[in-house]
C-alpha cells in the first residue's frame, strides 16, 4: 500500500494548485467554469484509479465513475424571458449584471437594437433577445417598468460583447449538452432555429439556446 500511495502523489493535483480550490490561475478554468467540467481533472482520475492496489480501487469505481459522468456536464446560466425559460452556457457569458438606464440611438435600422448602455465605462450595445427570438416584447426592456428581478446579460467576450435584457436569472444547473431533449412541436420561428433542444433544471423545462448561431444573429443585427 506503501507503494501505491507514493505512486499517487506522482498525479499532478492542479485543481488544488491552480484550478478552483487553488489560486484560480488556471487557463482551462473561464473555459470549464469548475475544475469537475475539466477532462484533465477527469483524466488524473482515472490515472490514480490505475494506480491503487485491486483492492482499494474496487472500492472507488463508484467514485471514479461519478467524476467521468461530471466531466460531461457543462455550466448553464437558466434565465426567463416574458413566459420562457431559456439557458445559455456560461463561457458564452462575461458577466449577469444589474439593470441600468439604455439609450436609445437614432435611425436603427433593427428594432432588436435598443441602444447603448455602460458596461464598466464602456458604451456597450443593448440587443432585445425577445424581439430577436420573436417573443411577446410588449412589455419594454429597457423602460422603468422592468421587474425588480430583471437583469442585464453580458453575452460574448471582449471586443463582441452585447447586453441582454432579461425578466430574470434562476441560476445556474450542471447540463450534459449533448443529451437534451427534442423541442415541443410547437416551438417555431426564431425561437426554433436558434435553440439546441431542451434539458430539465430542477422543475423547469428550459430551452438551451445555441451561444455559435446567436451570436451571429446579433452580428447581422448590429451590422
Amino acid at each position: 500500500m506503501t507503494d501505491a500511495l507514493a505512486r499517487l502523489s506522482e498525479v499532478d493535483d492542479c485543481w488544488n494548485r491552480i484550478g478552483i480550490r487553488g489560486d484560480k490561475s488556471c487557463e482551462r478554468l473561464p473555459e470549464h467554469v469548475h475544475c469537475r467540467n475539466c477532462p484533465v481533472y477527469a483524466a488524473a482520475a482515472k490515472r490514480i484509479l490505475d494506480r491503487l492496489p485491486p483492492q482499494a480501487a474496487a472500492h472507488v469505481e463508484d467514485v471514479t465513475a461519478a467524476l467521468a459522468g461530471q466531466a460531461r456536464l457543462s455550466s448553464l446560466l437558466v434565465f426567463r424571458l416574458r413566459n420562457e425559460w431559456l439557458g445559455l452556457p456560461t463561457k458564452a457569458l462575461d458577466e449577469v449584471a444589474s439593470t441600468r438606464a439604455i439609450l436609445t440611438l437614432p435611425h436603427r435600422r433593427d428594432p432588436a437594437v435598443l441602444g447603448v448602455t455602460n458596461v464598466r465605462g464602456t458604451l456597450t450595445v443593448c440587443v432585445s433577445l425577445a424581439r430577436l427570438l420573436g417573443l411577446d416584447a410588449t412589455a419594454a426592456d429597457g423602460g422603468r417598468d422592468r421587474p425588480a428581478a430583471a437583469r442585464m446579460l453580458i453575452f460574448g467576450g471582449a471586443g463582441r460583447a452585447v447586453v441582454l435584457p432579461v425578466d430574470e436569472v434562476e441560476g445556474i444547473h450542471s447540463v450534459d449538452l449533448d443529451a437534451l431533449g427534442a423541442l415541443p412541436a410547437t416551438v417555431e420561428g426564431a425561437s426554433l432555429k436558434y435553440s439546441r433542444g431542451v434539458v430539465r433544471c430542477g422543475a423547469r423545462s428550459v430551452g438551451v439556446l445555441d451561444e455559435t448561431l446567436l451570436m451571429q444573429a446579433l452580428e447581422r443585427s448590429l451590422a
